[in-house]
């Protein structure tokens, strides 16, 4: 299986209250789905999902996308998600996946630029001396 092509058609998004009233905890909800498949051909179906980042009452980020998903069964997938709207686990799965990997680094971008905090947990950077890790090895951090 290969998914290839993955391409936004359109994005929405949109701050709901006032920089001043934004609440110190919010709780971020990441949501993709798959909103239409169409057989291209025996070994390829275009894949059409949106992806959604809601801020509960603070905001939301809509994405709209398709991408190609080449598969020796791809135009029988097709099909039968037509019919009955569900795939295999592992089909799923990396096509959740590639849409996660697409979206995930735009949402991050677009919250920044409305004002919106990022859809993922920035790293933080800490000095001072850690704990020693047991039988742990790993890259520093300076």
């Amino acid at each position: 299986m290969n998914i290839k092509n993955v391409q936004l058609s359109a994005i929405k998004a949109e701050r709901y209250i006032d920089l001043a009233n934004r609440p110190k905890q919010v709780r971020i909800d990441h949501n993709s789905n798959i909103s239409r498949m169409e057989r291209i051909n025996d070994k390829q179906a275009k894949v059409e999902f949106q992806y959604t980042t809601s801020y509960g009452p603070i905001g939301i980020i809509k994405l709209d996308g398709s991408l190609i998903l080449e598969d020796d069964k791809a135009g029988k997938l097709a099909e039968e998600w037509t019919s009955t709207r569900k795939l295999p686990n592992e089909i799923a799965g990396n096509i959740h996946t590639a849409v996660m990997h697409t979206c995930v680094p735009m949402a991050v971008g677009i919250a920044k630029d409305i004002l919106l905090p990022p859809p993922i947990p920035l790293p933080q950077v800490k000095f001072g001396k850690a704990p020693p890790r047991k039988g742990q090895v790993g890259p520093e951090v300076a």
